[in-house]
């Protein structure tokens, strides 16, 4: 939320708050001229006044708070926090005190107010403001369900509030509420008319639920021939492709690509285009082209390869692959809860030693044994060595401790293709497949063990090549919709 929205959702709880110090009681002569010099902006004197009064009664909870309003307002938060702790342990529901904290909590996204917000909520549920302040911290949080929930009761009073509609359309895209997210952006756009976000956020969700012509209409006024957004054209692009207009789809992408040449899946979609139209030599010229300023993306040697497949020029295919598996084997080997910060530090033998030590602990961890595989394989070792053995010893055990362990038995089919042993390793890939048939790694394996056992012609390679095609671009389009959201406040908010 921006710091002036933030300031106006507090201030009107401490405003509220101080308006009630003497409610339902006598207010002392010091409270009440405590409260008119703060009024009068005179500061220093009501701060020294209740100075004065907590002297004579250090158990005045009304003083405390009056006191942590005068600092909040000077920027001594923390001496603020400590004066409204006290009033809280005197008394635990005072309004204004809980009002107070709350405001200083919420301007630092401390969750520590979230509590603070729920007691003001349970002594006042229609406090729209608490609410909104509440629901917003919950998305800070990461917990969009819980906000969801509150964001729907002050539906009314967050419609004029552009930072908090933001982030009610964020958490219903993130729960996968893509339907009802799209009034709420529609709010947004109409709030803030002069902004290009929310038009692109709202195309975003209507290109998700395949709604693209409603996606050009907000896309097109965006179009002019400056624009120099390369996000926006590739979006424009994916949905006029969608409604089979590829010319301006070529168009939008290509464009895409000069403004931003290092940008990996501008390039993927237009091999994905050209997969569909059957164009691939133009696809593989394309992907050429990005791999002379990002030689070491993976996902343009998969497409590159699957445009090969497609033309049946096998060789260059599995070249391809090979070079996926090389570049990708690091980033697989990380998704598993072991310390390898010494592999990426370049350090693999310091990496390897601490495999082997965990595994004299945990001789049966199918982790620890897929991990000293994928380790020894990374060494490129010769199919007669004595490395490439123990690697294959580790991959076996891991799939005979665990039967379902796919990044194991992908890399087994790997190493039984590095040995020639073909069938071994589409046996294995047909396995993979079964359980997860949208492994990408295993289609791959697979195409090449049937190339290789000399059924490169055959109907089953035909399909598969169309499959895995298929797989890519679905896992792209996942990856792409996964960070297209561009939300004014993406940066998480400070650890407590």
């Amino acid at each position: 939320m921006h710091r002036a929205r933030c300031a106006a959702l507090t201030a009107a709880l401490v405003v509220a708050g101080a308006a009630v110090l003497g409610q339902g009681q006598q207010a002392g002569s010091s409270v009440a001229s405590i409260e008119s010099l703060i009024r009068s902006h005179q500061y220093d004197q009501a701060l020294q006044a209740t100075k004065s009064g907590l002297h004579n009664t250090p158990s005045d909870f009304r003083l405390w708070t009056l006191q942590g309003i005068i600092l909040s307002i000077e920027g001594s938060s923390t001496e603020a926090l400590t004066a409204f702790d006290k009033s809280l342990r005197l008394s635990p529901n005072y309004g204004p005190a809980l009002k107070g904290e709350v405001q200083l909590l919420y301007q630092s996204n401390d969750k520590r107010a979230i509590p603070l917000i729920e007691r003001i909520l349970k002594a006042d549920p229609r406090d729209q403001t608490a609410r909104e302040m509440l629901a917003m911290l919950q998305k800070m949080r990461g917990d969009c369900k819980a906000a969801i929930d509150q964001f729907l009761l002050t539906r009314e009073a967050i419609a004029t509030h552009p930072e908090s509609l933001e982030a009610y359309g964020y958490c219903l895209v993130q729960t996968k509420h893509f339907q009802e997210a799209i009034p709420v952006f529609e709010r947004l756009v109409a709030l803030v008319p002069d902004r290009t976000y929310p038009k692109y956020d709202l195309a975003v969700i209507l290109v998700t639920t395949k709604q693209n012509d409603a996606a050009i209409k907000i896309l097109d006024p965006l179009l002019a021939d400056d624009q120099r957004d390369a996000d926006i054209l590739s979006l424009a692009s994916e949905a006029y492709e969608a409604v089979g207009n590829t010319p301006k789809a070529v168009a939008l992408l290509r464009q895409a690509i000069v403004l931003s040449p290092t940008t990996p899946g501008y390039y993927v979609s237009f091999a994905a285009i050209c997969m569909d139209h059957d164009s691939f030599q133009v696809g593989i010229d394309m992907i050429n082209a990005g791999l002379k300023g990002i030689p070491s993306d993976p996902s343009l040697y998969l497409s590159r390869g699957l445009l090969y497949a497609q033309l049946a020029q096998y060789d260059e295919a599995e070249t391809d692959f090979n070079r996926v598996e090389k570049l990708d084997s690091a980033q697989s080997l990380s998704s598993y809860a072991v310390d390898l910060a010494d592999l990426q530090r370049n350090n693999p033998d310091q990496a390897l030693l601490k495999v082997r030590s965990q595994l004299k602990a945990h001789p049966d961890s199918p982790q620890l044994q897929f991990l000293l595989a994928e380790l020894l394989m990374n060494q490129t070792p010769p199919a007669d060595s004595a490395i490439f053995k123990d690697a294959m010893r580790s991959a076996l055990t891991a799939i005979k401790l665990r039967p379902d362990m796919v990044g194991a038995r992908d890399l087994l089919a790997s190493m039984y293709m590095h040995s020639g042993q073909y069938s071994l390793a589409i046996e294995q890939c047909r396995l993979v497949l079964q359980q997860s048939p949208a492994d990408e790694t295993a289609a791959y394996h697979l195409l090449i063990a049937l190339r290789h056992s000399g059924q490169s012609g055959s109907a089953e390679m035909k399909t598969l090549v169309k499959r895995l095609s298929e797989m890519h671009q679905q896992s792209l389009k996942q990856e792409t919709d996964r960070k297209r959201y561009r939300l004014v406040e993406q940066e998480p908010p400070p650890a407590q």
